[in-house]
């Protein structure tokens, strides 16, 4: 029987050829009658070859799915930690807000070394400055906090005690409109100083600083209404899918 099973395959068992005609597929239990008796056998098996193995997957021409899991995988967390990339600039946000800070003390300096010979017009201006100095140094903090958790990474408020509410509650549309309403106010700060030293400007220095405001006020009122008209938009077809869906 194993003579028949190598004529059948092309080679003896155990060996390898590539005219290999079939393969062996193990053997089965036979029982055979005979004169003498039953017989138990054990007879060996065989089977069609099977078609040559598909190449490995990484020689195939397209890439294995494995392995662009992986790609794709490593992709996106080289392009996760890029968001690291920002700190530096918030950083630098904090030296603006150091040179702010010098500012401020040499205004305030100013105003205490001459409170004596200078006129309440004087005074109203450096007042309004500081003021100013003070409004852009609150819009630097929004632009450092709000854009480093909505950007970079959260901060654990359990850390610091004395953690304001409006920090991590303000997302990217709430981050412009409070940038736009600094903008606004500063601008009004420079509006007012001017008015103040009106007899120190042209008609022309102060018709462009009123232009510049309204153009800045009107700015914050078309990015509060296409934001308000896009949240109800949203709001409005989540309910109807919800309504769809029941």
């Amino acid at each position: 029987m194993e003579l028949e099973v190598e004529a059948r395959t092309g080679v003896a068992a155990g060996q390898r050829s590539p005219d290999r005609l079939t393969q062996r597929n193990g053997y089965r239990e036979r029982t055979w009658e005979t004169r003498a008796g039953r017989i138990e056998r054990r007879a060996p098996g065989t089977r069609p070859r099977l078609a040559a193995p598909v190449a490995a997957c990484h020689h195939r021409a397209k890439p294995c799915p494995g392995a662009m899991m992986r790609i794709e995988r490593a992709l996106e967390k080289v392009l996760f930690a890029s968001r690291w990339l920002l700190a530096p600039f918030y950083f630098a946000l904090v030296l603006a807000l150091l040179t702010l800070l010098y500012k401020a003390m040499a205004e305030v300096w100013h105003l205490l070394t001459h409170v004596t010979t200078s006129r309440d017009s004087d005074v109203i201006l450096g007042v309004l400055s500081l003021v100013d100095l003070t409004l852009t140094g609150s819009l630097l903090i929004i632009v450092i906090f709000s854009g480093y958790e909505n950007f970079v990474s959260r901060i654990d408020e359990a850390d610091h005690p004395d953690w304001p509410e409006w920090m991590g509650k303000i997302d990217f549309t709430g981050l412009k409109l409070k940038l736009l309403s600094s903008i606004v106010a500063i601008s009004a700060i420079q509006v007012l100083k001017g008015f103040m030293d009106v007899k120190n400007l042209s008609d022309r220095d102060l018709m462009w600083l009123v232009i510049i405001h309204v153009v800045f006020v009107g700015s914050g009122v078309f990015l509060a209404l296409t934001d308000r008209i896009a949240e109800s938009g949203y709001k409005g077809s989540k309910t109807k899918h919800g309504a769809g869906g029941l």
